[in-house]
């Protein structure tokens, strides 16, 4: 995994709850904690700060994912507008992801391991998503989500249809949209 997603990690952290609780994490998780953005880490050493997150916070480890991806997408408004200031909605932000968004990390952060993402418009206007990544960070994929529609002012009604933790080949999401007001 590459080393700016632990960096965002860090950064969100530090904001909610300091930078002893940080500290903590890597103390607890047993990872050194230098992480250079463009670097290569073993996915392990996420999932080891998921753990010890969950453990501190006392919250299950989707949850902190659904949290942490949520919380980032200020830091990614501010650091990459142009992904953002190109979509007035988060539906089309969402739909660019694959074309758009993730070859141009491929070029900022190269060997970067993006998951792939696969849309369908419901019967109800809504949006399937379908989630594959060989990592099975779905609720991070959620809270990514989440975020971007925060900051579009919107809210989504989301719902896991299927999930590769439970043995499918792929997640499914089933995204509504609606103003926040």
């Amino acid at each position: 995994m590459k080393g700016v997603v632990f960096n965002l990690l860090e950064d969100v952290v530090t904001s909610h709850h300091g930078a002893d609780t940080w500290d903590m994490l890597l103390d607890q998780a047993d990872v050194a904690g230098a992480y250079t953005s463009l670097g290569n880490y073993p996915d392990l050493h996420m999932h080891k700060l998921v753990m010890a997150a969950a453990n501190a916070l006392a919250i299950t480890p989707n949850e902190v994912l659904r949290w942490f991806g949520h919380e980032a997408m200020p830091l990614l408004a501010q650091r990459y507008p142009n992904f953002f200031t190109a979509h007035s909605s988060t539906r089309p932000f969402l739909e660019s992801l694959n074309s758009i968004i993730h070859p141009e990390v491929r070029k900022i952060y190269p060997g970067a391991d993006v998951p792939v993402f696969d849309f369908q418009e419901a019967d109800d206007d809504a949006l399937l998503m379908g989630y594959h990544s060989a990592r099975k960070l779905c609720a991070l994929a959620q809270g990514f989500a989440e975020g971007a529609a925060t900051h579009y002012g919107e809210k989504l009604a989301f719902k896991h249809l299927a999930c590769m933790s439970h043995g499918d080949d792929k997640c499914l999401f089933h995204i509504r949209f609606s103003d926040s007001a």
